[in-house]
């Protein structure tokens, strides 16, 4: 298992990073390719005032030659595509101090300006590895310096200041050892701390990116033209009816939106009015500020799905009065009871005029709605939460449509003709059957009625299809019933809301209630067909909660 390291805590010092000391390397390889030209060069031009004493020329000219041949061949290893490791530095480096002080031997000794480039080796040495081979490197570098300037006194008659000079070169090395590999170490801590601190920053706008892609609430990032420069996902099914998260940057504000933001940047203090993006969307409510306030130039934007809210108020509005009702449903229901077993008693009779028993249907009638009203608040009152599984729409559809007609066959003498209607492919949708199925029976015994009492024949249309992302499903379910004229469609689905005499107007209610469980949709399309069309949307199937 990895270790995990504690928030805001320095990881202890390391070697520079295998890129970064790769990186490095290339450079000084570069350093040791301009040097070892130099020196080649050197050879050939004699320049004035340039101390160019050689002791033995011709060992010189060859090491500088095989310095140089060394140089270009690890720079074309190099150029090829091979990434050096710590010992292959590390032989570069011992190779260079070996070379630099066989350039001491053959050419001035310890006092030629050549023992300079031992300090740059020592130098580099410890940036690479900044490990105790560091110190490793001083240290041969001083006993190669030693050793050039003890040979110098002894085989070429040199004075005791070769030693003395090496000495002082010596602690050159040290200090040149000991002062970069204590900056290093520094550098590398706060690289570390550095890249540390921006893996967290990423991660946590990693995370942020998640929770704005998971909120249900619409964030937008638009100009003040209506162009859309970011948008999470619940924006694009509030206002696109898709989650395609690449759409959002090709796409404008719809016009009712855009509409509220050029009312809001003429006066900001104004609330914005509801909207509807779309004939299926929910009414929405936009709130807008701008995102820097200095510039102005993007404007935050926030959807708000309002039938959330209203539903909020309307079910606190119906539990208090389902625990009315259950409190208060014995005593209803024992007199209501009573009304209609009294009123069956009554509809035996034989002296009974035709305008009596008119009455007593009235009676009868009357009593199973309030009974029809008291259920269906209780079931509002004592309804569970979905349980969401994941469900191939289209053999769902199937077995639905099979045995609603099977029942509705056995309840009636009158065959009911259903039309369905499902595309070759239908991606799942996260629901629960029995809430669903629900749903369904209530929008199908609304539409064959309504279509029965406007044709004579108990018929209905049932399709589904996809969205225009292709990620998520739809069903339509089509009457061919009178319609419902336009001063109504706001108020359908509203509770005790209904133009049938014998209704309760909690049906379409129960319906959307039981939609919006299951993350669905539950809208009425307005279009010129005859009937009226009644449109589930179901959530994407990747947001099962």
């Amino acid at each position: 298992m990895p270790k995990t390291r504690a928030p805001g805590s320095i990881p202890a010092p390391a070697p520079a990073r295998p890129d970064q000391r790769e990186r490095l390397f290339r450079i000084y390889n570069q350093y040791r390719l301009v040097i070892s030209l130099s020196l080649v060069v050197l050879l050939f031009v004699d320049i004035d005032g340039f101390d160019t004493r050689y002791r033995l020329l011709g060992y010189y000219q060859t090491m500088v030659i095989s310095y140089l041949a060394l140089n270009i061949f690890t720079g074309l290893v190099m150029l090829a595509g091979f990434h050096p490791q710590q010992r292959h530095i590390t032989l570069s480096i011992l190779l260079d101090i070996v070379f630099m002080h066989g350039f001491l031997v053959f050419s001035g000794g310890i006092t030629s300006g050549l023992a300079n480039l031992i300090i740059i080796a020592v130098a580099a040495g410890n940036i690479l590895i900044p490990t105790r081979v560091g110190i490793f490197y001083a240290a041969l570098a001083a006993l190669g310096s030693l050793a050039v300037a003890s040979w110098s006194v002894l085989a070429f008659g040199e004075t005791a200041d070769e030693i003395v000079r090496a000495g002082s070169l010596g602690i050159l090395y040290f200090a040149a050892a000991f002062l970069l590999q204590n900056i290093t170490r520094r550098m590398i801590k706060s690289e570390e701390l550095a890249s540390s601190r921006a893996q967290s920053i990423l991660e946590l706008e990693q995370i942020n990116q998640q929770i704005i892609q998971r909120m249900r609430t619409g964030i937008l990032v638009t100009d003040r033209f209506g162009r859309i420069r970011l948008a999470n996902a619940a924006a694009e099914e509030l206002l696109f009816g898709n989650s395609n998260e690449d759409t959002s940057r090709q796409l404008a504000l719809p016009a009712p939106l855009r509409s509220r933001l050029e009312q809001w940047l003429r006066s900001p203090a104004l609330r914005a009015e509801p909207f509807q993006a779309n004939a299926t969307s929910p009414p929405l409510q936009a709130n807008f500020t701008r995102l820097h306030q200095e510039e102005g130039d993007q404007i935050l934007v926030f959807i708000e799905d309002m039938s959330k809210v209203t539903q909020q108020a309307q079910q606190m509005k119906l539990a208090s009065l389902g625990r009315l009702t259950a409190g208060i449903a014995h005593e209803i229901r024992n007199p209501l009871g009573a009304i209609s077993h009294a009123a069956q008693l009554m509809n035996e009779s034989r002296h009974l005029e035709a305008a009596d028993r008119k009455m007593l249907e009235i009676v009868q009638r009357h009593s199973r709605r309030v009974n029809g009203i008291i259920e269906n608040v209780l079931d509002l009152s004592r309804r569970q939460p979905a349980d969401s599984e994941r469900v191939d729409i289209a053999q769902w559809l199937e077995e639905f449509v099979e045995d609603y007609q099977q029942t509705a066959r056995s309840a009636s003498s009158r065959p009911v003709q259903i039309q369905l209607e499902l595309p070759a492919r239908l991606p799942p949708a996260p629901l629960d059957r029995s809430q669903m199925e629900q749903v369904l029976v209530n929008l199908c015994d609304n539409g064959l009625r309504y279509s029965e009492a406007q044709t004579g024949e108990p018929l209905l249309k049932i399709s589904a299809g996809a969205t225009a992302d292709g990620e998520r499903t739809y069903i339509d379910i089509r009457d061919y019933g009178p319609g419902i004229s336009a001063e109504n469609r706001t108020s359908v689905f509203e509770p005790f809301f209904t133009t049938d005499k014998s209704g309760t107007g909690l049906g379409l209610y129960l319906a959307r209630e039981l939609c919006e469980a299951n993350q669905a949709h539950l809208a009425l399309l307005q279009d010129n067909l005859p009937g009226c069309c009644f449109r589930i949307t179901f959530a994407h199937q990747g947001r099962l909660i």
